[in-house]
């Protein structure tokens, strides 16, 4: 199926003098699509958590990881990624049609500046389909009621639920376990989630402090203990190792040499029953 541009990038008021979560992201990661709002805040997180950039680094490469695993070990074909950020390659849907050029994948994102790049997400082989919409994590229904979703997958097959770094943006804790449990409830059997969040007692520095920092430039989340993070895979079978440090799950040369008091960022996958 040919890449499908569902959200056609328009004006939008990206805010530009405002710091916002997807372009402080970028610019951590070496990026060139932010602003010297987004610099500033950055900067100033890291003179807080001087470990933020590897972090961040680290959390990518878990994804990549994850994706290749989900695609190549697990055989899932179906991805529906909620919390996108903007576009830096490897893409998650490069990662898997990598390992199947037919597979499927719906990006979703609520910031209009992820919008304005979406077309960098919508590069999908011939063969498979790569989507994108604008919606917000907090409508669950409205996201699971779209167009793209329903005429993307096959909801008889495994679907893999992405919340990479995203569920940290929901403070509420019986508000985020619900938004998660109504995302797994519609998808088949042998679907998986996967889902990575801030910790705050991670072993990397003023977890708690650098958090605050990002809530006084108006970027709103929330730190969440081990236990806590653990509760969002509850009713499904976590694959080893379990939920920790994203640089810790099933590493690769680059995560080996990670130290933990650099990663503040702790990730799982499991698997619906």
């Amino acid at each position: 199926m040919p890449d499908t541009a569902d959200s056609e990038p328009r004006s939008a008021d990206l805010k530009t003098n405002v710091a916002h979560s997807a372009r402080v992201y970028d610019f951590l990661l070496g990026g060139k699509d932010n602003y010297a709002a987004d610099r500033e805040a950055a900067e100033e997180i890291v003179k807080i958590a001087p470990y933020m950039p590897t972090s961040i680094r680290a959390s990518r490469n878990f994804m990549v990881r994850l994706a290749h695993h989900l695609a190549a070990e697990c055989g899932v074909r179906q991805f529906l990624d909620i919390g996108t950020g903007l576009p830096t390659s490897p893409n998650l849907h490069e990662v898997v049609q990598s390992v199947d050029p037919t597979a499927k994948i719906v990006y979703v994102d609520n910031d209009p500046i992820v919008l304005v790049h979406a077309r960098a997400l919508l590069t999908s082989t011939s063969e498979g389909t790569s989507r994108y919409i604008q919606a917000d994590l907090s409508e669950p229904d409205e996201i699971l009621a779209s167009r793209e979703v329903r005429e993307t997958f096959d909801m008889s097959r495994p679907i893999a639920l992405c919340l990479l770094t995203v569920i940290h943006f929901v403070q509420d804790d019986d508000e985020a376990l619900r938004i998660v449990r109504r995302l797994m409830e519609p998808l088949p059997s042998g679907s998986y989630l996967a889902l990575s969040t801030i910790n705050i007692e991670s072993a990397a520095g003023p977890v708690r402090d650098a958090v605050k920092k990002h809530n006084e430039h108006g970027i709103k989340s929330k730190g969440r203990t081990t236990a806590q993070i653990t509760r969002f895979f509850d009713g499904l079978e976590l694959t080893e190792p379990g939920v920790v440090p994203v640089h810790r799950w099933r590493p690769d040369e680059e995560a080996r040499q990670v130290d933990d008091t650099q990663v503040s960022i702790y990730g799982g996958l499991a698997r619906k029953p």
